[in-house]
């Protein structure tokens, strides 16, 4: 029979639970987390990685052999399922899959390898139900340029007839976008979107669903650029718009400069405090944007997270907490441990920082637009050579179980990789 591990409160020792009727752990145990897989990673580039509609939560990765898969938890009869997408497509964390769920309620998955030659998609044949999938095809478009596809972020919207936006990292390693009228049968011919001469803007994405698409991207990657600063826009009604409303082009005239946008955190002024990079974006009940960023000093400085909103005038910037070294050592140095907004809740994050010399989760929570916080612990007293706590996504659509997943284990590069991925908080049955 298939196990299902179970840790417990002190993170301890390990606790096998089987499935169906088996019995549960004894109730001092108080199990706090939820393995749903001994062997899944991800980037933090690809969205949504996790989502949950009804009863199913689905979770896309890719494991330490490349391969592609997907699990689907029902939570009303406590069982998991699995489905491989593309057998060892690449070892390489980059090449996480990303999840679309359709109107009617079947499961579109886009996934490539690190700067691939094909970007890849299958959907499900029946709604919250991973055992059956049309064949594989591929979105046949993409930017000018050698480095492939990276990086898939579906977005579908209503107030456009249900058409698809799927971005992601292009050819000339500029974000780029292509549309879909027939949910996928067809693609337009891509476009870049922001372009960065000799660079590669990094971007999060987040939607209403209905007609707005918001973007938060980096001038390029944190490594070559001292000053890499985090900037904003989003896409509405055929056009791209400052926060405030400020028209700055239609689709037509793509791509924008990088510099088109609003400047949320600027690398180069005085006050700064670093490299700058981009985590997450999420949408307040007022529908304005909220995103979260790391700055980086140098290869040797502590991290440190930030949050930064829109009031309906302007940004407001906070800073939240120090969030130790890289995960990824001297190699990948500008790795922090991560961090994840609750769409539900802007206000409610999850991050991963250095604790006692280990990275570990913890919640944080402001009532104030991030001038104060609160915090709690997820994980805590993690062995240090086994169990990193690292890369907290929050699930789309979550209820009061498995809110956030996460990877822990050894991570030594994107390449090199022995994860878990975890859930809190865990399943009722």
């Amino acid at each position: 029979m298939r196990i299902i591990l179970l840790i417990a409160a002190t993170l301890g020792p390990w606790i096998p639970v089987a499935r169906g009727d088996d019995p549960a752990p004894p109730a001092q145990e108080k199990p706090r987390m939820f393995q749903v897989t001994d062997d899944g990673a991800w980037c933090w580039f690809a969205d949504p990685r996790a989502l949950r509609h009804g009863n199913v939560t689905f979770i896309g990765y890719v494991t330490s052999a490349g391969d592609i898969r997907v699990s689907a938890w029902n939570h009303a009869a406590g069982r998991l399922a699995d489905a491989t997408l593309h057998p060892r497509l690449q070892a390489d964390d980059h090449a996480n899959p990303a999840l679309l769920l359709r109107p009617d309620g079947r499961l579109t998955v886009f996934y490539s390898a690190h700067n691939g030659r094909q970007m890849f998609f299958r959907t499900t044949t029946q709604p919250d139900n991973v055992s059956a999938w049309s064949d594989e095809r591929e979105v046949k478009t993409n930017s000018a340029g050698s480095m492939g596809f990276t990086y898939p972020s579906p977005v579908q919207l209503a107030d456009e007839n249900g058409r698809i936006y799927l971005l992601w990292r292009g050819g000339d390693w500029n974000p780029t976008y292509a549309t879909s009228d027939d949910g996928g049968a067809t693609w337009a011919e891509a476009r870049r979107l922001i372009a960065a001469a000799g660079h590669r803007p990094y971007f999060k994405v987040a939607s209403d669903g209905r007609g707005t698409i918001h973007i938060a991207y980096t001038d390029g990657h944190p490594h070559p650029l001292p000053h890499n600063s985090i900037h904003y826009l989003c896409y509405r009604k055929g056009s791209l718009w400052k926060a405030d409303g400020t028209r700055i082009a239609g689709l037509a005239d793509m791509p924008v400069a990088v510099g088109d946008g609003d400047t949320i955190y600027d690398a180069s002024a005085k006050d700064a405090v670093g490299r700058g990079w981009i985590w997450d974006i999420a949408i307040d009940k007022a529908g304005r944007p909220v995103l979260v960023y790391a700055t980086i000093p140098d290869q040797t400085g502590p991290h440190r997270y930030h949050y930064a909103r829109f009031d309906g005038r302007a940004w407001v910037r906070h800073d939240v907490i120090e969030a130790g070294a890289s995960i990824d050592g001297p190699r990948e140095w500008c790795y922090s441990g991560g961090m994840s907004l609750d769409p539900a809740n802007p206000g409610v994050l999850f991050l991963s920082r250095q604790v006692k010399g280990v990275h570990e989760i913890e919640r944080w929570e402001t009532a104030d637009g991030g001038a104060t916080w609160k915090s709690e612990a997820i994980t805590s007293d993690s062995r240090p050579d086994s169990e990193k706590n690292v890369r907290p996504f929050v699930v789309r659509g979550h209820g009061d179980e498995m809110q956030v997943l996460w990877m822990r284990g050894r991570y030594v590069y994107w390449t090199d990789y022995h994860t878990s991925l975890m859930a809190w908080p865990p399943p009722k049955k």
